[in-house]
């Protein structure tokens, strides 16, 4: 994460959660990197597993069961999740297929980032399975930071 992005969620100084599937703690540790970020960040939940997202983050288990986990709303409730679980004001989520092939009936490298408000962005990013994944991360930090990157192919509110 550059510094920039980093510092101004500091000077924000609005708690943040966050809820990882496909990037498995990468936005956290990348926040970690943050000096004096444990003034803000409260904490993070790796949500691999489906049971994981509905039962711990609360994510509807319908909408799981009907759309599967590569959802905008999946992605939006496991930000809500994580805002609500851990205390903070603010939270992203990352919910994708990282590859190396298809998985859910999404092509690798589809990813939804959700934030805590309902709002989530789809990415369909390129490369092998570390680098959508680095993407993914990189693109969710940037959300958290109010700042959409340009490659977002869909928004869902």
């Amino acid at each position: 994460m550059t510094g920039e992005i980093g510092q101004a969620l500091l000077r924000s100084g609005r708690t943040i959660a966050v809820a990882e599937s496909l990037t498995a703690g990468l936005v956290c540790s990348t926040l970690a990197e943050t000096p004096g970020i444990s003034q803000i960040l409260r904490g993070s939940v790796t949500a691999y597993a489906v049971d994981v997202k509905v039962e711990l983050l609360g994510v509807d288990s319908l909408l799981m069961r009907d759309h599967g986990p590569v959802h905008p709303r999946v992605a939006a409730e496991m930000a809500a999740g994580a805002a609500r679980l851990l205390g903070a004001e603010t939270a992203v989520s990352t919910t994708g297929v990282a590859g190396p092939g298809p998985a859910d009936g999404h092509e690798a490298g589809t990813v939804w980032i959700g934030r805590e408000n309902g709002r989530a962005w789809r990415f369909a990013f390129g490369g092998d399975r570390d680098q959508v994944r680095r993407a993914a991360a990189n693109a969710a930090l940037h959300i958290l930071a109010g700042r959409v990157p340009a490659d977002v192919k869909q928004v869902w509110e």
